[in-house]
């Protein structure tokens, strides 16, 4: 037996991996997803959603993969219609990532002829990586400050933008700025308790994390911020990706460096005390209600943003999760809903680590970042994507963590302060 991989990187969304196991003879008999995607939905319908499009792939490749229209393959046909089946049958949404993705990472896995369709779809994603010679286009920034591929040989020349060009973009400003005042009001309204916890390891964050959550989706906690303090290193994974595929397990063991799993999708975290600063969001469903997912990335980070630029920083919303300034990426974002259980509110969980300062060079010999997790951005390797707040602010953390916690205070929110607040919090 062996087994195989293959990655798909939509785009301005997430990375997604396909290991598939075969026979001595090549067969797929079966195959594992995994990646940096999001899965909205309650916990059996993730977990099957995952499960049931793994057989879709599988039984594709024994039946044979033939066309079944002339854009896409039988296997993104079948992917699609397990995601759709789930979407309609239990309100399960995948984020992040498609069918189509999850197809093309199933082909370079098995390492066969480009099927029907995944031509289309790599012609699509080369002409968003890069230039017309092939060569990865540098990224300015257009006038909404929005990153856009810059021409070859013209990085810095300017570009005339025509009167209704200018008209659209004033729209979508205002349009933005509207947002961000709806933003702000639903943050006033939350008024939620703000604690800066005590050190905890990186299990009993985990938990913490998860438990807390929970509990707001049955009433028995408040909408809470919580700044956190590490007590020790860690890579932290996604819910959904691979730890051999996403961690060198073994120099994160020379380095005395846990790894540990959260409750939530997005990327692997490298995690050292003093030099990130993490927070959660623990809030009543309600908080979300009307907006999908994706928006609701930025109504709950519309804060931060304002905080940090309120310390200099050019912060804008990047991608889906992200947070970056003109310098390069701060730090990201991951949400998660929960259910309501015993009559309560049901929670949505957002949580964000934003580095500080950060080891580089320990990082790349401890997060193994592939080539295709970077295909759509202008840089080349992790280390060169991250910019932390110490050198954009010249702040000491527990200065920047103080004016946040000022930041929310101002919208509303009710401070705490004192050893163990964890445990004796007012539910």
């Amino acid at each position: 037996m062996r087994i195989l991989r293959g990655e798909c990187k939509t785009p301005g969304g997430k990375l997604v991996g396909v290991n598939v196991t075969v026979d001595p003879d090549g067969r797929a008999i079966a195959c594992r997803l995994d990646g940096d995607f999001f899965v909205e939905g309650d916990d059996d319908a993730a977990s099957s959603v995952i499960a049931d499009i793994e057989r879709a792939l599988v039984d594709c490749m024994l039946i044979g993969d033939t066309p079944d229209s002339p854009t896409e393959s039988a296997s993104a046909v079948a992917v699609r219609a397990v995601i759709d089946r789930y979407a309609i049958d239990r309100g399960v949404q995948i984020v992040g990532t498609d069918a189509a993705a999850i197809a093309t990472a199933y082909v370079h896995a098995m390492g066969s002829r480009p099927m029907m369709g995944e031509e289309d779809f790599s012609t699509r994603l080369r002409l968003a990586r890069n230039d017309n010679v092939g060569n990865v286009a540098p990224v300015r920034n257009d006038n909404v400050g929005n990153a856009v591929p810059a021409r070859k040989g013209h990085e810095s020349e300017k570009t005339s933008i025509p009167d209704d060009g200018k008209a659209a973009a004033s729209e979508r400003n205002a349009a933005g700025d509207d947002e961000a005042e709806r933003w702000r009001a639903r943050w006033a309204a939350l008024r939620p308790l703000v604690v800066h916890d005590a050190p905890r390891d990186p299990a009993e964050q985990m938990m913490i994390d998860e438990q807390w959550a929970r509990d707001v989706a049955s009433g028995d906690r408040p909408a809470t911020v919580r700044f956190w303090e590490w007590a020790g290193p860690a890579v932290v994974v996604g819910r959904f990706q691979s730890i051999p595929d996403e961690v060198h397990e073994d120099e994160a063991a020379r380095e005395h460096i846990a790894v540990v799993r959260r409750c939530t999708g997005g990327g692997a975290m490298f995690i050292e005390p003093g030099n990130t600063i993490t927070y959660s969001l623990y809030a009543p469903l309600p908080f979300v209600d009307g907006i999908d997912v994706e928006t609701s990335y930025r109504l709950c980070d519309q804060w931060l943003i304002d905080a940090l630029r309120g310390l200099g920083v050019d912060a804008r919303f990047a991608g889906l999760n992200d947070i970056a300034s003109s310098h390069g990426k701060i730090g990201g974002a991951a949400q998660r809903r929960f259910p309501a259980t015993n009559g309560g509110p049901g929670a949505v969980l957002h949580h964000v680590t934003m580095a500080y300062d950060i080891d580089a060079e320990k990082m790349t010999r401890v997060l193994n970042t592939s080539a295709e997790k970077l295909s759509d951005k202008a840089v080349r390797s992790a280390r060169k994507r991250v910019d932390p707040l110490r050198s954009q602010t010249g702040l000491a953390r527990e200065t920047i963590i103080e004016r946040l916690i000022a930041h929310l205070t101002g919208l509303g929110a009710r401070p705490l302060s004192g050893a163990g607040l964890a445990e004796r919090l007012p539910a």
